[in-house]
């Protein structure tokens, strides 16, 4: 168990990166059919195991640069020895109505009698009918075979959906599908429990209105870009605001208003930051992204008239003009690229970006533009519509060098 104390502090997208929070992928992609993968929200079946080895090899990609790499399931693991995160764990899941209260009985019994590894696991791989023994009532009778009682979590794979560092605070989000929720409540407890993160203070929880890490840039110090659309609400975009103005957070967010689909379900799989004063976006949405700027007044919100995204972010930044890499793409390779998270990089340094190698067109016009790219693999890892941002949860960046 690690008691060093540890750093957490995020204030911008492109500051070196020092430490991240990544999921490798393991049972629960295993536990992924045909019949349930919709439910689940994955567009395919994925290879497991080509899968580990393209996450294997962004993780080492990331460490060759010299960032720390934590695993999820490990932290996990190490928050579980405590008898509090235990017995709150076990609490969170089964609180499920649909269960009754004999399968609630067995499934208690059967996840109080596992250590902490193989606590985890059913956490994260979930509890099939057939792994029960224990079972019966009539809800345990009536389900198919093939159910699942606890149902697994591939999408912890991507880490920055469920938590986002904002500062020196972690917001834990409240995820809006019913598939995902539960990622929360473990993001959370590791949070809440684990030594690392002792004195690290929330800024928000699962409890408040829908909002995704996913949506919500760090564009500069004391500036956050917020998506709402597909998986954040204008509720929830209100809400962060609130919550970042009264720890001191931020002096502007911007509410950006994003097309409720799947190819776009988040702000970065159409614009990502890859230097301090730049972002590399989606070409369809460039120059007809809008924002309102909100700020506090008076104890309340201030939110400004609907101007161009590009605008209100530089104004907010402070700067002349936000660039914007235009990937100059004809249609059908920009809708391609963009569907395969051609613009859902991660900056380890300014300049500095990871991206999926088949984005070749978009990875082309990076480089042009002077950003050097690390290519990774990706053809199963993005089989959950997710890119090198979304797998990953930066816990501790550098400051950004001033524009």
């Amino acid at each position: 168990m690690d008691n060093t104390t540890h750093e957490h502090r995020v204030t911008s997208e492109v500051g070196r990166l020092r430490t991240v929070m990544l999921h490798r992928p393991g049972a629960e992609l295993k536990r992924l059919t045909p019949r349930n993968s919709d439910k689940l929200l994955f567009d395919a079946i994925p290879w497991v195991g080509r899968a580990q080895e393209e996450h294997d090899a962004f993780a080492q990609a990331l460490r060759d640069r010299g960032v720390e790499v934590l695993y999820l399931a490990e932290l996990l693991q190490d928050a579980l020895e405590y008898g509090e995160a235990r017995a709150r764990a076990i609490a969170d899941v089964t609180a499920d109505p649909r269960w009754g209260d004999q399968l609630r009985r067995a499934v208690t019994g059967y996840l109080e009698d596992q250590d902490p590894e193989h606590l985890a696991h059913a956490l994260i791989a979930g509890l099939a009918h057939e792994e029960l023994k224990a079972g019966h009532g009539l809800v345990y009778r009536l389900m198919d075979r093939l159910d699942f009682i606890i149902d697994p979590l591939p999408g912890l794979l991507f880490t920055r959906d469920s938590s986002a560092w904002i500062g020196d605070r972690v917001a834990v989000t409240s995820l809006a599908m019913p598939a995902r929720r539960a990622e929360s409540a473990i993001t959370g407890l590791i949070y809440r429990h684990h030594p690392r993160f002792a004195g690290a203070g929330p800024v928000y929880d699962p409890s408040l209105e829908h909002l995704e890490g996913g949506d919500v840039l760090l564009l500069s110090p004391g500036v956050l870009a917020v998506g709402t659309g597909e998986r954040t609400t204008p509720a929830g975009v209100e809400r962060l605001a609130r919550q970042v103005f009264g720890a001191g957070l931020a002096h502007t967010v911007l509410a950006v208003p994003i097309a409720q689909e799947r190819a776009t379900m988040h702000l970065d799989t159409v614009c990502t930051m890859v230097d301090i004063d730049t972002v590399v976006m989606y070409p369809p949405v460039a120059h007809s992204l809008t924002a309102y700027a909100v700020t506090a007044a008076n104890g309340d919100l201030d939110v400004a008239p609907e101007r161009p995204f590009l605008e209100a972010a530089a104004d907010a930044m402070g700067l002349d003009r936000l660039k914007v890499i235009d990937t100059g793409l004809d249609p059908v390779t920009a809708e391609r690229e963009q569907w395969d998270d051609g613009n859902n990089t991660l900056a380890i340094a300014p300049r500095l970006a990871v991206a999926y190698e088949r984005n070749i067109e978009t990875n082309a016009q990076l480089e042009a533009f002077g950003i050097e790219v690390i290519r990774i693999s990706g053809s199963e890892l993005g089989s959950g519509r997710g890119g090198p941002r979304c797998m990953s949860c930066p816990i501790l960046r550098d400051p950004p060098p001033a524009p």
